[in-house]
């Protein structure tokens, strides 16, 4: 029954969801989090560090990490599934009918519709996730010196993430 519960509540992520990932978190926190309760805000804060840390879509692998955390290797197997599901359909019939008529302003006002509500569901995200994350002035410092170098440098999101660690442990373990 869990595996079935696991799969439907990341089937409703992947179909309710648009933008990518991020845009994802906000529903992701809301099922797993408060909803279910199979992860405390703070365990949900490490899943993302972990999904960005990893290859892959952060979607998918926090839908990895949630389910096997949960129930186990199938329950990983089960969350990644049911993520991509709609998705993958939608895609396929959207594709084709997007490709025949990409020139119609209906399809545009669609994607100029959907592309704000994206950036409002990243922001919602960060709001959401500012508190577990910030917890003191060096954790404000490494946040805001990342949002400084990816807006200055254009650094790798790889590159920012090791840089953040590094200097975790440099505060934290000194």
């Amino acid at each position: 029954m869990e595996l079935l519960n696991i799969f439907l509540v990341f089937l409703r992520i992947g179909a309710f969801s648009f933008g990518g990932g991020y845009a994802m978190l906000p529903l992701i926190e809301q099922e797993v989090v408060r909803n279910h309760q199979w992860l405390e805000l703070s365990e949900f804060v490490d899943i993302i560090a972990l999904s960005q840390m990893s290859p892959g879509p952060i979607s998918i692998n926090a839908a990895t990490f949630i389910g096997f955390k949960h129930v186990g290797l199938i329950g990983g197997i089960v969350g990644t599934i049911g993520v991509v599901s709609f998705s993958f359909l939608i895609v396929t019939v959207m594709a084709s009918i997007i490709l025949k008529h990409r020139e119609s302003s209906l399809i545009e006002g669609i994607f100029r519709g959907i592309r704000p509500a994206v950036i409002g569901l990243i922001a919602a995200a960060c709001v959401s996730l500012f508190d577990t994350s910030v917890v003191d002035f060096r954790t404000f410092g490494i946040g805001f010196l990342a949002l400084l170098i990816i807006g200055k440098f254009k650094l790798h999101p790889i590159a920012i993430v090791g840089i953040s660690g590094t200097l975790g442990i440099i505060l934290y373990s000194f």
